[in-house]
């Protein structure tokens, strides 16, 4: 052992520091761009509350541990090609869920997925370890111990450094998979399909339909005694949803809209002598949002 007034001491354990702190900050750099990818990778969302959506998400994925991050990407984003029939699938219908789902996947051939997840969980338990052991691993009173952690964080920022580098080739193709559709998306025929439900060939699937989203929010807003005016909800979804108007749709009126979508019910009510036009959500559908 040399003993603790060794001249040398001082500038190895500040060496041991300056590598541990380099350690770390590679470390931060990994579960940074690790966190984006789970956040960005899938989401399901109705298309009027994308942004929400994809808020809360990021949210949610800022508070999570390394582990759980590697957990969750594999079997979601990394997956294995395993042979055998395809798994189940749930499916969302169409006339229940206005937006839409997306996941990104890499398949990797059932051995490489098997050592890339076994490398992974050694990254976590490094990291764990750097974290939370080191003092206890490593003798940094002592000039042979402070050598010996100097090798130590030496290797582990070798390895950090090749795990970061894998991991920004996976971003980096993700980021250009998200470009792509987000060009696809940017396309008028994709935005009439997805958040409008109108085809290019002129159908609509109300159930879908944005402006019956919009109208669905409104009587959530407007609705007294179980129903509302339909005059109102036109002004009330033009000032928050200026693009959805009734000509988009082929419609002359908001009433039009309301008569034809099939989950709303139009009624005329007379007050003061004046005949107008209300809505409501089928009775089974009062509880949507």
């Amino acid at each position: 052992m040399t003993p603790l007034n060794d001249e040398d001491l001082p500038q190895l354990q500040q060496e041991v520091q300056r590598l541990l702190g380099r350690c770390m900050l590679r470390l931060q750099q990994y579960e940074r761009l690790i966190k984006a990818m789970v956040a960005h990778h899938k989401l399901s969302v109705p298309s009027y509350d994308l942004e929400q959506a994809l808020a809360a998400r990021i949210d949610s994925t800022a508070r999570k541990t390394l582990g759980t991050l590697v957990g969750e990407l594999f079997g979601s984003y990394f997956v294995a090609d395993k042979i055998g029939p395809p798994e189940d699938r749930k499916t969302v219908s169409s006339e229940t869920f206005n937006g839409f789902a997306l996941q990104m996947k890499v398949h990797l051939a059932d051995i490489d997925f098997a050592r890339f997840e076994r490398e992974l969980r050694e990254l976590v338990d490094l990291r764990n370890n750097l974290v939370h052991h080191f003092i206890e691993q490593h003798d940094i009173g002592s000039s042979d111990g402070c050598r010996g952690a100097q090798e130590a964080l030496n290797k582990a920022y070798s390895r950090i450094d090749q795990h970061l580098a894998q991991l920004q080739k996976w971003a980096e193709d993700m980021q250009n998979l998200r470009q792509a559709m987000a060009e696809a998306i940017r396309s008028q025929a994709v935005k009439d399909f997805v958040i409008n439900a109108n085809s290019s060939n002129s159908t609509v699937n109300w159930f879908a339909a944005g402006i019956v989203s919009a109208l669905r929010e409104a009587f959530q807003s407007l609705a007294v005694d179980g129903w509302a005016p339909v005059a109102e909800a036109g002004e009330w979804i033009t000032v928050r949803y200026p693009e959805q108007l009734p000509a988009k749709y082929g419609c002359r009126s908001w009433r039009q809209v309301v008569h034809t979508a099939p989950d709303l019910e139009l009624r005329y009510f007379a007050f003061d002598g004046k005949r107008s036009a209300f809505y409501r959500l089928e009775p089974n559908r009062q509880t949507l949002r």
